[in-house]
């Protein structure tokens, strides 16, 4: 089975006051965690969808394909267009944030292997029943996907399968998202 992921690493945010993904966490921008979190073994190819060059030569450096997005404005749709037209070819996807600093490759291990077990579902993080992301789509719900427009998401197309969906319960921390300088100087 050959499955791929998408890290979808926007980063700007009004909230934040700066491109997020590049703020320290640790030592090292926030961006890195991200990408130190997928399993090189796991997926035939990971793409990092950006439109901030520095975080695109960050992930370069550490060997990761690079998809530009030239316009970020369109949404989050936008994004996951872009990353699912350069991996089609997979049976599923995996679409992960960039500003998740706590996730663990444990987690996205834990989410390939569920949906390994059953391929057509929706294999989602989730926290005591509660989903977050990241998120593992199969092949079918590709269409739905490149269908999105504007800043709307994944969450669209899970609200429309809900039979599919499968949690994968990990710890609460590892889904916090940093949208905020406090966010992110709370969970260091």
């Amino acid at each position: 089975m050959k499955l791929g992921c998408v890290i979808m690493a926007a980063g700007a945010g009004s909230r934040f006051g700066a491109n997020k993904l590049l703020a320290d966490f640790r030592g090292e921008p926030m961006v890195c965690r991200a990408l130190d979190a997928v399993p090189e073994d796991l997926f035939c190819r990971v793409r990092v969808v950006t439109g901030y060059g520095p975080v695109a030569a960050l992930a370069a450096a550490r060997g990761f394909e690079v998809t530009e997005n030239d316009r970020p404005e369109l949404g989050i749709s936008r994004t996951i267009r872009l990353g699912l037209q350069e991996l089609g070819e997979c049976d599923g996807v995996l679409f992960m944030t960039a500003d998740q600093p706590l996730l663990t490759a444990g987690t996205i291990r834990k989410l390939a292997a569920r949906f390994q077990q059953e391929p057509g579902c929706i294999a989602a993080a989730a926290c005591q029943g509660k989903r977050g992301n990241p998120c593992l789509f199969p092949r079918s719900l590709f269409p739905e996907l490149l269908a999105l427009e504007g800043d709307t998401g994944g969450s669209r197309v899970i609200r429309r399968h809900p039979e599919l969906v499968r949690l994968v319960e990990t710890k609460e921390e590892e889904l916090t998202d940093c949208d905020t300088l406090q966010a992110l100087r709370e969970l260091e």
